[in-house]
């Protein structure tokens, strides 16, 4: 293969990616926009999954596009991401997209609902807003290449 076809084949990587990440995020955004009190159990469920899936692209589709950039990553972990691209300056704010990856980790392992209540509060009002922001900085970026 090429150089030029390899870089086109990771541009497309990337990119499909980050399509199914906004797919994704779209669909979270819709569901944490639900009053909180009238969400039923499986409702609150279906966020939670929502987030996890949505978060594993996103770290997933910073990876593909750092190694996009021509960065190379030394470890392929969500942790190592995360500190890689904030010393790349990809992502500002790190504390964020680690405790990402903290509640990720702790809604795979548990069904405590207090603990759902909690994760939800924190997409709501930290998770979400975040993402957000990457998600249209990238958008623009696609739109002006």
């Amino acid at each position: 293969m090429t150089k030029a076809h390899e870089q086109t084949g990771q541009d497309i990587r990337w990119q499909q990616r980050f399509a199914n990440f906004t797919r994704a995020f779209l669909l979270l955004r819709a569901a944490i926009e639900q009053d909180p009190a009238q969400l039923s159990q499986l409702e609150k469920e279906g966020i939670i999954q929502r987030f996890e899936y949505t978060f594993e692209l996103a770290w997933k589709v910073l990876k593909d596009k750092m190694e996009n950039d021509g960065i190379l990553l030394d470890q392929i972990s969500p942790k190592a991401v995360i500190r890689q691209a904030y010393a790349a300056k990809y992502i500002n704010d790190p504390e964020t997209w680690l405790n990402m990856i903290g509640d990720r980790n702790l809604m795979s392992h548990t069904y405590d609902f207090a603990k759902f209540e909690d994760v939800i509060q924190a997409i709501r009002d930290h998770y979400l807003p975040l993402l957000d922001e990457w998600y249209l900085a990238l958008l623009m970026e696609i739109n002006i290449s």
